[in-house]
Parts: C-alpha cells; structure tokens; sequence
C-alpha cells in the first residue's frame, strides 16, 4: 500500500501534506496526552510490530503493494489520533531508510493507513464491542480496505487529471484498473489485519485496553 515517489503529481502532494500538517500537529498533542510510565512500552511495542507487518510487501499490479497495517490495533487501545501518529512515524521511517514509500507520497500514506486506517477501524470497533467478541478483527479488516480504497481512489485519479500528449504523467492506471486491484488484494490482506487485531486486543486484555481508551 506504500505509493513511492513519482507515482503522484506534484499537485496531489502538495494538496496532501496541506491536509496531513494540520493534523499531524494535532495528532502529536493527543499523542503527548496519552504517554505516561504505562502506555510507552505497549505503544512502542506495538508500533515495531507495525513496522515488521508493513515490511512484509506483496506486490500487485501497478507497482504498490497490499500488507497488513497494524493502525486499527494501536487506535482501539490508544484512540485514532495515536494510531494516525504512530503509523505515520513508521512510515518516515521506512521511506528515509529503506525506500518503502516516497518522501513526496509520505503524507498520502500516512493519511490512508494512519489516518483513515485507525479511525474507520476504531469507529468500527467502538460500534461492535458490545455486539460480538470479534469487533477488534472486523474493525481490522474494514479498516485497511478503508485504506487499500484511499490509495486505489488516489491512484487511480492520477491519469484522468496529468496527462501530456495522450500518455499518463505519473502513475499510468486508472480507476477501473487500480481500484480492483487494491481492494481485491485487501479483501485477502484483511484477514490478515483482522487476525492482528483480534490478537493483540486479547493479549493486552480488554480491561487494559478499556482503561487505555478511557
């Protein structure tokens, strides 16, 4: 799900790292709210497990990727505003030292896997938990197909609006090409993201992770 650099216009990053400021700093004081002598470990811990999944890559058509995530695990215990964070450190991470994903694409990814990774995710969560024992795998799974469509929609957009001389300018599929592919990857990656989920949520145990989200 990483897009790397030269994939999207100058026009979209711009666009996207104008979103994505205004709610990193936002982000970063829900963030300094939460941390004490108890959530460090469990988010740091979490966050390196984050980074392990992400690396885990499968490639599909276009050049991307589809992998778990690991957002909605950090956001139903922390809230979405640390998972968006969080996510979007690793992200840095990642592009600055091992070139997965763009430094110009680096707000786009943070947005759809942090930002609306974690809060479809957590809504989801939120929604279910009192329905069924299996909210923190649905919120999973829904939550990266929230991301993996994110990404098919921006991709996909990208040579319907840059095109010279009747060849696509960056990222070269359109809608009907990329959107299929990111979500059908998912549809089978969210399984994955689901199992996650469901996983670290009963570890930590749901009287931990109630208080955390408190």
């Amino acid at each position: 799900m990483h897009i790397p650099d030269g994939y999207l216009s100058p026009e979209t990053c711009i666009a996207t790292y104008a979103v994505a400021v205004p709610l990193w700093f936002y982000g970063f004081k829900k963030l300094k709210e939460k941390l004490n002598e108890e959530t460090l470990p469990t988010l740091a811990a979490l966050s390196a497990l984050s980074f392990i999944v992400m690396m885990l890559n499968i490639p599909i058509p276009g050049g991307t990727s589809a992998h778990a995530v690991g957002a909605v695990a950090i956001a139903i215990l922390f809230g979405p505003w640390v998972g968006f964070v969080s996510i979007s450190l690793v992200l840095l991470i990642q592009a600055v030292v091992f070139g997965d994903g763009g430094i110009s694409a680096w707000a786009v990814n943070s947005i759809s896997m942090g930002f609306i990774g974690s809060f479809v995710g957590y809504y989801v969560f939120k929604l279910l938990k009192d329905k069924t024992k299996f909210a923190p795998f649905i919120a999973g799974y829904v939550g990266i197909l929230a991301s993996a469509t994110f990404v098919g929609f921006i991709l996909g957009i990208q040579p319907i609006f840059w095109v010279s001389n009747g060849h696509p300018e960056y990222f070269p599929f359109g809608l009907k090409v990329s959107l299929p592919a990111m979500i059908g990857a998912h549809l089978l990656v969210g399984f994955a993201e689901g199992i996650l989920t469901q996983i670290v949520y009963k570890l930590i145990g749901e009287k931990t992770a109630q208080r955390l989200i408190a």
